[in-house]
């Protein structure tokens, strides 16, 4: 556990610069992160230190939702990073893909969609297998939002939606990954206070370790 990324509350406007800085500090160190969040923005200053590193990403990103409603301007939250990320080139949408979504969005850009139904009536091993078609051998980031689960497997979150992926589901698609050019992730929006038994929790701590497995089997 390398540690929090420390920043001042009563200077929200230094809270982006700070994530960027304590990720780009790890990444020079020629090693790799997997950032236990909370709410789903801090992947967009996580991706400028690591598009800074790399170069543009491919971005695989389970969510339901789709986190690219438009919003010109510098104004920014965690529904509208990825609308970002796109057009300032810290990922590349033709070959990206987002897994889980059951909202809508008018404009997709150019990323794959593989939405809540199509992952009910597939197989892990497909989905998996239309990732790997999208992303190809780049660089791939992850990003997990918890609330791609359904509520049933996933209650301490801020914006469930009913009709998500089990957790046996999501752990059967990363597995299925095996092999994709991985090189960092995340897992984020878990709201304690919402939980229940802990089951978000433990779900979203054996996601995070999935995730570590799938790195190390790159």
């Amino acid at each position: 556990d390398y540690g929090d990324c420390v920043f001042d509350f009563g200077k929200p406007d230094t809270i982006h610069s700070s994530i960027q800085a304590h990720v780009a500090g790890i990444l020079d160190q020629g090693t790799a992160t997997l950032t236990i969040g909370g709410d789903h923005f801090i992947t967009y200053p996580i991706l400028e230190a690591y598009a800074s590193h790399h170069g543009p990403l491919s971005l695989i990103h389970f969510d339901a939702h789709s986190d690219t409603w438009p919003e010109p301007g510098e104004r920014m939250d965690h529904g509208t990073m990825f609308y970002h990320a796109t057009r300032r080139g810290l990922i590349d949408d033709q070959r990206s893909v987002q897994i889980g979504l059951r909202t809508t969005n008018d404009d997709p850009l150019g990323f794959t969609i593989l939405d809540a139904r199509y992952v009910h009536q597939h197989s892990a091993t497909n989905i998996a297998e239309q990732v790997k078609r999208v992303v190809g051998s780049d660089k791939v980031y992850l990003t997990f939002d918890i609330d791609c689960l359904d509520p049933s497997f996933a209650p301490g979150t801020g914006t469930p939606v009913c009709g998500g992926l089990s957790t046996y589901q999501a752990l059967e698609i990363i597995r299925a990954l095996e092999g994709i050019n991985l090189v960092g992730m995340d897992v984020v929006e878990v709201a304690p206070a919402y939980d229940a038994g802990d089951i978000t929790a433990l779900a979203a701590s054996t996601i995070a370790m999935e995730l570590l497995c799938l790195f190390a089997a790159r």
